[in-house]
């Protein structure tokens, strides 16, 4: 069983309100959202599209609720823009973050990304980097996990990502060797590895001691299946329906293995619910909750 003592459940809002398609969920608010997942059980969020700028409205938003954020997604572009260029995004960001008790920022190396591009095959049009690209892109994310770490205390997660460099178990394994464990940790991602065809509770027996945020997914396989035999984009694949969470039946994750990985090796930090869906199709409180009920009756957390 997980220590709650170290690990606390989070869910994300994409369920509610889609950051790559605002079309999907903009009816819902940002209060909505927050609220429904503080009444599901969770006690942390990532930062989505709707959520406020200002650190003190959101803090407050968050603090009526018993809600907290946990991390936020951040598009690096490292190999095609200059450091410095990036460093400075990267600043603002984590100022946000440490204004918000953040312990994680997700890094997505996003240069050449196909993620966003209806018009592209998420499993075949992917860019491949050549080895000087990938030797910048690993220096830059040891900077990046080098500033911040040790100025805002807050974890620089690499996030493997379907459409982007880093896809596969080569390139993640690749990605993990060539990076520095001190400043550097992995978004440990159980949908994304499932959705590129990999074992997700292989590649978390590999890197447990790096992983430094945890995003539970669930997937679809059937549909996984048509974005194969279509060449589907990401973002019909999101449309389709190929993620869920955790607890749905038409899921495939085995997410008891990726439980005892991580309470085995002494994991401590947010384990964050995600999943992609259409609220008009899939009611995100509800699947919020049944998510909620599912981790509690594997894990006791």
């Amino acid at each position: 069983m997980l220590d709650p003592k170290k690990v606390k459940l989070g869910m994300c809002p994409i369920g509610w309100s889609n950051d790559d398609m605002w079309d999907l969920g903009d009816e819902n608010t940002f209060q909505q959202c927050v609220s429904e997942m503080a009444l599901a059980g969770f006690t942390g969020s990532e930062v989505g599209h709707k959520y406020p700028t200002d650190v003190k409205v959101l803090k407050h938003m968050l603090d009526v609720r018993g809600m907290t954020i946990a991390s936020k997604w951040f598009s690096s572009f490292l190999v095609d823009k200059a450091y410095e260029e990036v460093e400075a995004e990267f600043i603002k960001e984590l100022e946000y973050l440490s204004a918000v008790g953040a312990t994680a920022i997700n890094i997505s190396e996003q240069s050449g990304s196909i993620q966003g591009m209806l018009d592209k095959r998420v499993l075949k049009d992917k860019r491949i980097l050549n080895d000087e690209e990938w030797a910048r892109l690993c220096e830059g994310l040891n900077k990046l996990g080098k500033l911040s770490l040790e100025k805002y205390g807050i974890r620089s997660c690499f996030h493997h990502h379907m459409g982007t460099v880093v896809q596969t178990v080569e390139e993640t394994t690749r990605l993990m060797e060539n990076t520095d464990p001190k400043y550097v940790f992995l978004c440990f991602d159980t949908g994304h590895f499932t959705f590129a065809g990999e074992d997700p509770v292989a590649m978390l027996g590999k890197f447990a001691d790096r992983v430094g945020h945890v995003h539970l997914k669930n997937m679809r396989m059937p549909i996984v299946e048509k974005v194969k035999a279509e060449d589907w984009s990401f973002l019909k694949a999101v449309r389709e329906g190929a993620f869920t969470v955790p607890g749905d039946p038409d899921g495939c994750v085995q997410f008891d293995d990726v439980f005892d990985l991580l309470d085995k090796a002494g994991y401590e930090g947010w384990i964050m619910v995600e999943a992609e869906q259409d609220p008009a199709k899939a009611n995100p409180f509800e699947y919020a909750k049944m998510a909620r009920a599912y981790i509690k009756e594997h894990t006791g957390l």
